[in-house]
């Protein structure tokens, strides 16, 4: 069932995309400011060409038999064809500005977008999709271009062009002018009350095709999790729901829109301004109150209206669409940020990590903190596994010593120092982590093991390599290491976990973050991962979250976690009593 939006959140929507529009727009507003003011004198000089035909259709019709002057007329056709470069090359010129804008606004957009990405904090990119920042950086920034490169330029001359016309037409009759306006005023009213609540619609429509995007994302990134669950249905429904639910609301919106938009059009259209015109025209003349070329003049002014009413249409649908792009620029362009002081602390050489009094939560109207009052210690050279149900806490407490989040209070520290006192460079070379989800850029496979240390040479890698358990798989692949991921092979869950942990082994940090990093594979594949664990934790300090009772059991502490806080903590011997534990060793059994 469909949950409907209040219309007041939609009217909300569109008063926060207009000014989100503004702001967005302030770098280049002198752009478009000199982008208006050149379309408008292009549309004072509009007159000018019509005022040269309507003087050259009356030497002619007035010519004597001997013919007109040669002399008038090449004034008069030279006045013409000035006429026209000006205004074309003002209109040129004026649009030339706009794109210019448009270059320099997308640029500090794009710019302003990556450097915000570049300092979230890692749990974002968790959250987010890689569909909205896509979005945002290719679709958005060009759903502005309409507004800015054109819409500026088109706008001006749509609405200036027409008043002077109509003008002109009154100066070379007033009866004329009437004549040529006599539909518009119907028109407009056919419009606005076609109009009416465009704003609340299309925000409206803005959230259906988020809605239908979300569940796109949703369907093929989960697609192998939904077909092992035999969930695929279900799946497919969402998405298919969210589809026909757009389609609904477009066609109950846009299908009386069209019936009212064809007969309001039809006042406009050429066979209409046509009739009317050449019709009363030609009665004006036959009633000696006009010349002929007065009421082609005329007649063609009519003919500009249904230009400009399609051009003005189109702008005020870009204006609509930029407001909602713009909208989610501001909301991306407002990401969090993970601040590190350039010069940082240095941590003393023990590098023993304290969890003291932390808490987190994700959300501020939550009443159940994420991760509630954690304290605890892990020695250098130490294992501690975090066991728990799904929600205890465990991935958000674990994350957070490599800073995919803050604690809202309390703080952690390496080697005494908080670690939002480390430089990023130094926290990075304490700290690294293996998820289960791992991330492979599309490069060859040397600049992906190699990420933490480019200077790392090839012997270095292999090292890596084989203690990673993947080094065979790498060398027989037709490119070997210069095999580039995502174009010349694509690799399986196990490959790319197992190279996340060629990479950290070549990182060689003291501290490792292990999250959940078999969760994923098969037996077989889990056996070689154990083992690359096994040789990449030897010596470190390891924060290991686990759901397997013979993966943890022979780590120096056990921490049980429960809604956000350690339950119980210590040895496998001294958890023989812990419910959570008991029950982790009969799924083992």
């Amino acid at each position: 069932m469909e949950t409907k939006q209040p219309e007041t959140d939609h009217r909300e929507k569109h008063r926060a995309s207009r000014e989100a529009l503004k702001q967005i727009l302030t770098p280049i507003n002198s752009y478009l400011m000199w982008g208006r003011i050149l379309a408008a004198l292009s549309a004072v000089l509009a007159v000018a060409p019509l005022i040269a035909l309507t003087k050259l259709g009356e030497i002619l019709l007035h010519a004597p038999a001997g013919g007109a002057d040669p002399e008038e007329l090449k004034t008069v056709l030279f006045w013409l064809i000035m006429a026209f470069l000006n205004q074309a090359g003002l209109y040129v010129l004026a649009l030339a500005i706009t794109h210019f804008g448009d270059a320099k606004l997308r640029s500090i957009v794009q710019g302003r977008i990556i450097e915000r990405i570049a300092g979230a904090p890692l749990a974002w990119f968790s959250d987010s999709t890689t569909g909205r920042v896509r979005k945002a950086i290719q679709d958005d920034t060009k759903r502005v271009h309409q507004l800015v490169a054109h819409a500026p330029v088109e706008q001006t001359a749509a609405v200036l062009t027409p008043i002077m016309l109509l003008a002109y037409a009154f100066v070379v009759d007033w009866r004329l002018g009437l004549l040529a306006m006599s539909t518009l005023p119907v028109f407009l009213f056919l419009q606005s009350v076609m109009m009416r609540g465009m704003g609340e619609k299309t925000a409206q429509m803005d959230d259906k095709l988020s809605d239908i995007s979300t569940r796109a994302v949703e369907l093929t990134d989960g697609i192998h999790v939904v077909k092992n669950f035999g969930q695929t249905g279900k799946a497919h429904g969402r998405y298919i729901q969210a589809c026909e639910d757009f389609a609904h609301f477009y066609w109950d919106w846009c299908g009386p829109l069209m019936r009212g938009s064809a007969v309001s059009l039809s006042v406009i259209a050429v066979p209409t301004l046509m009739l009317i015109n050449l019709g009363g025209g030609l009665a004006m003349v036959s009633a000696g109150w006009v010349t002929i070329p007065q009421m082609l003049t005329a007649s063609l002014i009519a003919l500009v209206v249904p230009h400009t009413v399609e051009v003005i249409g189109n702008t005020m649908w870009a204006y609509q669409q930029a407001g909602h792009a713009a909208l989610r620029l501001q909301e991306l362009l407002h990401t969090e940020q993970t601040h590190y002081p350039e010069t940082g602390k240095t941590p003393s050489p023990d590098l023993t990590v304290r969890f003291e009094d932390v808490t987190f939560t994700y959300h501020e109207q939550s009443q159940h903190p994420a991760v509630n009052h954690v304290d605890l210690t892990l020695q250098p050279g130490t294992v501690t596994a975090l066991i728990g149900a799904s929600g205890s806490g465990k991935s958000t407490l674990a994350t957070m010593l490599a800073r995919f989040r803050d604690p809202d209070s309390g703080c952690i520290t390496i080697g005494e120092v908080d670690i939002r006192d480390l430089s990023q460079e130094t926290l990075y070379r304490t700290v690294s982590f293996v998820l289960q989800d791992p991330q492979v850029q599309r490069r060859s496979i040397r600049d992906i093991v190699a990420l933490a240390r480019p200077d790392a040479s090839d012997s270095e890698l292999r090292q890596a390599a084989r203690k990673a358990q993947i080094l065979e798989e790498i060398e027989a692949l037709p490119n070997g290491w210069d095999t580039v991921v995502g174009e010349d092979t694509d690799l399986s869950g196990g490959q790319k976990q197992r190279l996340a942990i060629a990479r950290a082994i070549v990182a060689d940090t003291p501290i490792l973050v292990l999250d959940e990093a078999t969760a994923a594979t098969d037996p077989d594949c889990e056996a070689q991962i154990q083992a690359a664990l096994a040789e990449l934790a030897q010596g470190r300090t390891v924060l290991v979250i686990a759901h397997h009772a013979e993966s943890v059991r022979g780590a120096d502490q056990i921490c049980v976690m429960e809604l956000g806080s350690v339950a119980a903590c210590g040895s496998a011997q001294q958890l023989e009593d812990n419910e959570y534990w008991q029950r982790m060793l009969q799924r083992s059994a």
